[in-house]
């Protein structure tokens, strides 16, 4: 099981990635650990993020993705995994697409967390007041100002994500300011509902391919094709055969292959939903791509 929670800061993506974890078998994938835990190991990626990270630069998409490709080929990822934090921006999620179907896999869904920014807000105002009511230590983001910059960067960046994934057929919505069992139970129930389609999807495909199979035997095949090629004796003294009228020049030409239907549409390639995301919400196509 391949899964991404996508929701701004405060949604209680981590809480639920818990739980899939514990659940399901799974790793939780946390961008920054991974980096972290790769400059840690002194990997030739993590001396690279290690130089990065000191310049105070940001690592760029297809360093993250590599981290990101070296995790989930480590055996304890053989169930699958759950993204949180990553992708942030519909480009990362291009690049994460690709690099999984150089694996030969896929993601199986995307879940995303619906909830009310002036709640959120709220909510870490009260934490904030319970924390100095106790005396406790105050979290690093605890504070209205700087959850209120990063709400603003989860609109302008994360957000498309929601227009790219839905063009795939992989999202599936769950109110996050609902009690954190029902959030759970949600989510269980998308992924049941999404793991119902794909079997019935792939059943239906399977099916299809017998019923061709019978339609169209080997020997039966075979004898048709022979009986087309051997031409018939001509008999002495018979008038010649006439030849097939030709068709309308409006019509299709006697003798000449017609084009066949157009296949039905399938789910769009990763280049054509991160296009049609980017039109969702407004943004223009950049011209080039950023310079590694």
């Amino acid at each position: 099981m391949r899964l991404i929670l996508l929701g701004p800061p405060g949604a209680g993506k981590g809480t639920q990635a818990q739980h899939l974890v514990a659940k399901y078998g799974i790793i939780q994938l946390s961008t920054g650990d991974m980096l972290r835990a790769a400059v840690a190991a002194a990997t030739p990626i993590g001396r690279q993020v290690g130089e990065i990270m000191a310049s105070g630069a940001l690592c760029p998409d297809e360093v993250v993705v590599s981290i990101v490709e070296d995790r989930i080929q480590q055996p304890d990822a053989r169930n699958g995994f759950v993204l949180d934090g990553f992708p942030r921006t519909v480009p990362q999620a291009v690049a994460l697409d690709r690099m999984l179907a150089r694996h030969g896999v896929a993601l199986d869904a995307v879940i995303a967390l619906k909830v009310d920014e002036n709640a959120l807000i709220k909510r870490i105002e009260s934490r904030i007041a319970e924390a100095r009511a106790r005396g406790g230590p105050l979290r690093d983001d605890d504070d209205p100002q700087v959850l209120h910059r990063r709400l603003l960067a989860y609109r302008e960046q994360t957000a498309p994500l929601i227009t790219y994934y839905q063009l795939q057929g992989l999202l599936h919505t769950v109110d996050g300011m609902a009690p954190i069992p029902q959030v759970t139970m949600a989510i269980e129930r998308a992924l049941h509902d999404s793991a119902a389609a794909k079997g019935a999807k792939e059943a239906k495909g399977a099916d299809g391919a017998k019923e061709a199979k019978k339609a169209t035997p080997v020997a039966s095949d075979r004898a048709a094709k022979a009986a087309a090629a051997k031409k018939p004796a001509a008999v002495k003294g018979a008038a010649p055969a006439r030849k097939p009228a030709q068709a309308s020049k409006r019509g299709t030409a006697v003798g000449k292959k017609t084009k066949k239907p157009a296949a039905a549409a399938s789910r769009p390639t990763p280049r054509k939903a991160a296009v049609a995301a980017r039109r969702a919400v407004g943004k223009p196509k950049r011209g080039k791509a950023r310079r590694r």
